[in-house]
């Protein structure tokens, strides 16, 4: 693959929470790896997360959602603020144009950012999408009822057009039986020609990962303890209200568990920090060994943490965000599948912690279905992007 020699490539992922970011850092090592030259631009915490990772990046306008105390979609908020929303949104179009006009990519990569689409159709240089979202959906509440079905058939309208802007839209999901993201894949049958669900992105697969015993050395695993590794991520608004309720709980377990927890923040320095039973890291770069060492996962229902444990072969117990559709669905059908549990941030108490986690490490039905899907090699999609992208490059 000489091809990608002296190429240039344009990444353009939404800034809302680390998903998006952390799923396109692989792509982008590996085609600079092949000798591409890489630039970023996005907002908010995936800033810090980029240049982290070594790449340069341009920062722009940030767009956020409006979260309640508990963490949960705030939809009438979000509505009132939604006007304010417009001229930021197309300074990031502006932002966008220049950047890449001085640039002068080949490809351009987004995910799930219009902004970035609209630029590049404008520019006319091709532009790939990454997405698992083809119609978001918009919480459903009694007394917002019309709100929402005024807000919902507009996302989907607007939404599904705009995506199909692109040249082809890459699905980071497994394929049917064992799609994830199901209410939030309902496409059109015009636009499917440009879609093309490629598997999980993987920076480091199982089968790649020796660490099991380091990790285990490391945090002084005993024989007979079980690790459960926690991976609470998000933008802040949301992890923070599930670390306040976990944190103590998860100290306190007996001696059968030992539990590491990232807290999500790649600002900090990853130091540990002990008490009882869990063990507290600000971030974990290595996340793929903890996530091969462990026995278990705890996560909310983000798409890349619950593919990246699906891939690994451990089980999880889901807590998505209140009133979070898309989490919902994501752990609607992980549990449908017999991969995970799930359980209401409200119900979360030390006795549903303990009995979840008996019932997801001991069941065999739990390894057998993982082990089922693993067999069909569903975690392909850093090499199936790496090939739908170097189709747009000059060979």
């Amino acid at each position: 693959m000489g091809y990608f020699k002296n190429s240039k490539i344009y990444f353009g992922p939404c800034g809302i929470g680390l998903g998006h970011i952390s799923r396109n850092i692989p792509i982008a090592n590996e085609l600079k790896e092949k000798g591409a030259e890489i630039l970023f631009s996005t907002y908010s915490e995936s800033v810090g997360f980029a240049r982290k990772s070594g790449f340069h990046v341009l920062e722009s306008p940030a767009i956020n959602l409006v979260n309640e105390v508990s963490g949960s979609f705030d939809l009438k908020s979000t509505l009132k603020q939604s006007i304010k929303l417009v001229p930021t949104f197309l300074e990031q179009v502006e932002i966008e144009l220049d950047n890449i006009r001085v640039f002068k990519p080949d490809v351009v990569v987004s995910d799930s950012r219009l902004s970035t689409i609209l630029a590049s159709k404008l520019l006319k240089i091709p532009v790939i999408l990454i997405l698992n979202q083809f119609n978001p959906l918009v919480p459903r509440e009694k007394d917002e009822f019309m709100a929402f079905k005024l807000a919902d058939g507009t996302i989907m309208t607007l939404l599904g057009k705009s995506w199909s802007l692109c040249n082809e839209i890459l699905i980071p999901d497994f394929p049917e039986p064992y799609t994830l993201s199901m209410d939030t894949l309902r496409i059109p049958k015009r636009y499917r020609k440009k879609i093309t669900l490629i598997g999980a992105i993987l920076s480091k697969k199982p089968e790649e990962n020796f660490m099991k015993n380091e990790i285990l050395k490391e945090l002084n695993i005993k024989k007979d303890q079980k690790l459960i590794y926690a991976g609470i991520s998000g933008p802040k608004t949301e992890r923070l209200p599930l670390i306040s309720i976990l944190e103590p709980i998860l100290s306190d377990l007996s001696d059968n568990y030992k539990v590491v927890m990232s807290m999500g923040d790649p600002s900090k320095k990853p130091t540990l920090n002990q008490i009882g039973t869990l063990i507290k890291i600000p971030w974990i770069d290595n996340r793929f060994e903890y996530l091969n060492a462990c026995d278990a996962v705890i996560s909310r229902g983000g798409h890349e943490t619950l593919m990246q444990s699906i891939c690994y072969g451990k089980p999880s117990i889901i807590i998505p965000v209140p009133k979070h559709p898309e989490q919902y669905g994501n752990a609607r059908r992980a549990q449908k599948l017999g991969l995970a549990r799930a359980i209401h941030q409200k119900n979360i108490t030390k006795t549903n912690i303990i009995n979840l986690l008996t019932e997801i490490m001991e069941k065999e039905t739990f390894k057998e279905n993982l082990k089922k899907i693993n067999k069909e090699g569903l975690g392909e999609g850093l090499e199936k992007s790496i090939e739908i992208i170097s189709k747009y490059l000059n060979k």
